[in-house]
C-alpha cells in the first residue's frame, strides 16, 4: 500500500492539474451534437478554451452564462434558464451539459433547479438532454470532473431496464465500454481495432475518437460537436452483452450503469503494459467465445521483443511521474513492468484508489513538488504534461510528455499508449529519451602525434 502525503502549503507554485469544469467539458465533447455550457463569468470559459484549442488544435464548442458582478451577487438563475434556451433554439443540440465553476459554486447555484425551472417553462425542447454537474474549480481536477460529468449522463439518459425492457445479451455483439479521461483519441482507435478483432461491437461513452481526432468534415461551421456517441446509443447501453470499464475513476458510474441495466461490469484500471493488455485480451475471448486472432498473438510477441531490446536503458531507471491518478497508475505499473525505480510520484488530488497503487509514497501536490522529489531522489527522466517540460529542463533530465494538456508538440492528443503496439512504441520513446541524453559515453581520444603542429612548433623545427 502506498503511503499518500498531503498537501503542506496554501498555494500551488507550479500547478499539475487542470479543473473539474475542464474535465466535464471533456467527457461532453465525447457525444454527437452537444454542447458543454460553464456556469460562471466569461474568463472562466475562456480560460477552458484556450486548453483545448491548444491541445486539440481544434474548435471547441463551449458557452458560458457569462456571470458579472450583479449576477454574482444577486443570483444567476435567470443566465442559465436563459443559456439553455439560447442555445436549444439557436443550435438544437442533442446534449447540453451545465457545469457550475468556482464562481457559481460560491454564490450558492442550484443548477438542477434551474434545468427543472426551464424543462416547466420551455416543452418545446423535451427533445434536448440537459444535465446539470457539480464541477467546482477549487476542488477535484480534470479527472474528477469527466468521471462526475459522465456518471451524471448516465444517471439521466440511461433508461432503467425494466421500464425500458431491455435485456442483458439481446444485443449479443455488443459491449459498452466506459471510457477514462487517461485514453486519447488514439487510444481508443486502437481499442475499436482490437474490439472488433473480435467481431465485438463496442459502443464507448464517451467517444473522444469520433469527435476530437482531427478529422476534416464537409461541414463549414458547426456550432456542437461532430461526431462522438450518438444519444441514441444510450438507451442500448442496458442491451449490451457486457460493460468493459476502463479507469478506476469510473468506478461510480460502472457502479450505476449496472445498476441500470443488470450488465455486468468488468473493470481495468488501465491498459499499460504487456500484464494488463493480457487481461483485457483475455476477457474479450472469453465474451466473444472466440480464440485470439493471429494479428493479435504476434503484436504480443513484438512488445516482448521490444521489452527485451529496451530493459537496458529502461532498468533501474530513475523516474518522476506527475499526473491524475489513473495515469499516474497506468505509468507506475508500466514502468515496474520494466524494472524502472519511481522515485518521486506526484498527483493533483487524493482518490480511494491511490493507497492500493504499488509504490512506497504518493504526494499530492503540484510540479513544485515534484522537481524537490525528483532532486532529492536524482532522477533520471520525468514523464508529465506540457507543464512539466521547465520542471525537466531545471532538472536537466528528458521528459516524455503525457496527459493533459499537451501544447508544445503537434498531435499529442492523437499518441496510441495502451495495447500491445501502443505500450511497444511508449517502450521505443522511453529508450530513445534515455539514450538520446546520456553523456556518459567514454569522450574520444586525440593522440598529440596525430595533431597539426602550431606555427611555434613549426619554426622550430627549421
Amino acid at each position: 500500500m502506498a503511503d499518500i502525503l498531503k498537501r503542506n502549503k496554501a498555494l500551488s507554485v507550479n500547478p499539475l492539474k487542470a479543473s473539474q469544469p475542464i474535465g466535464g467539458s471533456l467527457a461532453t465533447l465525447g457525444f454527437n451534437r452537444a454542447m458543454p455550457m460553464l456556469h460562471g463569468s466569461q474568463g472562466c470559459t475562456a480560460f477552458a478554451k484556450v486548453f483545448f484549442v491548444r491541445h486539440f488544435r481544434e474548435p471547441i464548442p463551449l458557452q458560458s452564462t457569462a456571470m458579472d458582478q450583479a449576477s454574482s451577487v444577486l443570483g444567476a438563475d435567470e443566465n442559465v434558464i436563459v443559456g439553455i434556451k439560447t442555445i436549444a433554439e439557436k443550435s438544437r443540440p442533442a446534449l447540453i451539459t451545465i457545469l457550475t465553476t468556482g464562481l457559481s459554486e460560491t454564490q450558492g447555484a442550484d443548477v438542477h433547479r434551474n434545468v427543472r425551472e426551464f424543462r416547466e417553462a420551455n416543452p418545446d425542447f423535451a427533445d434536448v438532454a440537459v444535465v446539470a454537474v457539480n464541477t467546482p474549480d477549487f476542488t477535484g481536477s480534470v479527472e474528477t470532473g469527466y468521471a462526475a460529468t459522465l456518471t451524471e449522463i448516465i444517471r439521466s439518459l440511461v433508461p432503467d431496464a425494466k421500464e425500458a425492457g431491455t435485456r442483458p445479451g439481446r444485443r449479443r455483439k455488443q459491449v459498452n465500454v466506459l471510457v477514462s479521461y487517461l485514453l486519447t483519441p488514439g487510444d481508443l482507435e486502437a481499442l475499436r481495432d482490437i474490439f472488433e478483432q473480435f467481431q465485438l461491437r463496442p459502443v464507448f461513452v464517451p467517444d473522444l475518437s469520433d469527435s476530437l481526432d482531427g478529422c476534416l468534415t464537409d461541414e463549414d461551421f458547426s456550432p456542437v460537436t461532430i461526431g462522438g456517441t450518438a444519444i441514441s446509443e444510450m438507451a442500448t447501453l442496458g442491451d449490451a452483452l457486457a460493460t468493459v470499464v476502463i479507469g478506476h475513476s469510473l468506478a461510480k458510474a460502472a457502479e450505476l450503469l449496472a445498476q441500470k441495466t443488470g450488465v455486468p461490469s468488468y473493470v481495468f484500471a488501465h491498459v499499460y503494459g504487456l500484464k494488463a493488455t493480457d487481461d483485457l485480451i483475455a476477457t474479450l475471448a472469453t465474451l466473444s467465445g472466440q480464440s485470439v486472432p493471429e494479428r493479435i498473438e504476434r503484436q504480443r510477441r513484438q512488445l516482448q521483443d521490444a521489452m527485451l531490446d529496451t530493459h537496458f536503458m529502461l532498468g533501474q531507471l530513475r523516474v518522476a511521474v506527475a499526473a491524475d491518478a489513473d495515469l499516474l497508475g497506468a505509468f507506475i505499473d508500466l514502468l515496474h513492468e520494466m524494472g524502472a525505480e519511481i522515485v518521486a510520484a506526484v498527483t493533483s488530488c487524493n482518490t480511494p484508489t491511490l493507497v492500493d497503487l504499488p509504490i512506497d509514497c504518493i504526494k499530492i501536490g503540484d510540479l513544485e513538488d515534484m522537481e524537490i522529489i525528483g532532486k532529492a531522489n536524482k532522477a533520471q527522466l520525468v514523464i508529465g504534461n506540457s507543464h512539466a517540460v521547465d520542471t525537466a529542463e531545471r532538472l536537466s533530465v528528458p521528459i516524455l510528455r503525457a496527459g493533459f494538456p499537451l501544447y508544445d508538440i503537434i498531435g499529442g492528443y492523437q499518441k496510441t499508449w495502451v495495447g500491445y503496439r501502443g505500450t511497444r512504441q511508449t517502450l521505443f520513446d522511453l529508450a530513445n529519451l534515455v539514450i538520446n541524453h546520456s553523456h556518459e559515453e567514454i569522450p574520444v581520444y586525440h593522440s598529440i602525434y596525430g595533431q597539426k603542429p602550431s606555427n611555434e612548433q613549426a619554426k622550430s623545427c627549421h
